[in-house]
């Protein structure tokens, strides 16, 4: 079910291209076409504070439906380029699950991500401009979308990561997503090793999120958290509710449908209190192993998943 370091490190080529954080290196991957800049202004923020599709609850009102991405690099997801052509694919996926609620597509865009090489300040991740976050936030918005930021942390500390994206996180529309498989210790280099996070960590980000909800008066903001093994994440009972804050555990890995629901029986049970269940599909990697599941059989899944995103 899970990828092998060997299928993470052949990831490496691709990871670090179109990406920058103003000192570290941007690797030695392919070279790719850049993303155009946003023909026009991002529009304004949903009006009142509210979520893009109205209201300041996300649940039980909707049903998260999202694709992942990177620009420039299909293997990441289907978020590399076309967005609106995408954004309209996507929002005709998210009424295939919308089971009695009102359907509400995310675009979760990687805006940190893991390295292969160290880069100049030996992170081993680089950051996507802010150009490209924006050229996102504009097509989220015109769709009325929810943009979420995915980071993939490398050496570099998550709390670090996340607090660089406060000037979107504090946009009323914008949420965050945490990839913990990248997130590696000293010494360690990312798709060598499959890194970690504790469910203390994941509190502490949550807790963070909530203070800007506090500050700013903000809708409940989303905090999703990728696992795809049980060793991924320590003492999970650790990540307590905070106000404002939804946080959904999204369970990954790879493989034909038997296998996929065995990895969703392994990993629900252990999710904290007040946390919600959230399933991951893989539109090539999965395919190899059988037929991608559809959208019935992943809503049969119980605890129903609140939140389907495709890679």
């Amino acid at each position: 079910m899970r990828r092998s370091p060997l299928v993470l490190a052949s990831l490496m080529l691709l990871l670090a291209a179109g990406c920058s954080d103003g000192k570290a290196d941007t690797g030695s991957g392919p070279v790719l076409k850049p993303v155009p800049k946003a023909s026009s202004a991002v529009p304004a923020a949903p009006a009142d504070g509210e979520l893009p599709r109205g209201g300041r609850q996300i649940f039980p009102k909707y049903q998260l439906v999202g694709y992942v991405g990177l620009p420039g690099s299909p293997a990441l997801g289907p978020l590399d380029k076309d967005l609106d052509a995408k954004a309209d694919k996507l929002e005709k996926l998210a009424k295939s699950y919308a089971v009695g609620r009102t359907p509400l597509p995310v675009l979760e865009l990687i805006v940190v991500v893991a390295s292969g090489g160290p880069g100049k300040d030996r992170k081993y991740r680089n950051r996507l401009s802010d150009e490209k976050i924006e050229n996102y936030l504009k097509v989220a918005r015109e769709h009325k979308m929810l943009l979420l930021l995915d980071i993939q942390p490398g050496r570099a500390k998550i709390l670090d990561e996340v607090k660089r994206q406060e000037r979107w996180l504090k946009e009323p529309d914008v949420g965050l997503a945490f990839d913990p498989e990248w997130a590696v210790g000293a010494g360690q280099v990312p798709g060598r090793v499959f890194g970690h996070t504790s469910g203390a960590e994941l509190d502490s980000i949550a807790k963070y999120l909530s203070g800007l909800v506090a500050k700013h008066d903000l809708p409940e903001k989303v905090f999703v958290f990728h696992q795809l093994s049980p060793r991924i994440v320590s003492n999970e009972k650790a990540l307590k509710q905070h106000p404002g804050v939804v946080a959904i555990k999204s369970v990954d890995g790879i493989g034909n449908r038997a296998d996929k629901e065995s990895t969703w029986r392994k990993l629900t049970p252990t999710m904290a209190a007040g946390v919600h269940a959230g399933f991951k599909l893989f539109y090539h990697e999965d395919t190899r192993h059988g037929p991608l599941m559809t959208p019935a059989q992943v809503m049969a899944l119980k605890p129903r998943p609140e939140f389907v995103v495709y890679e």
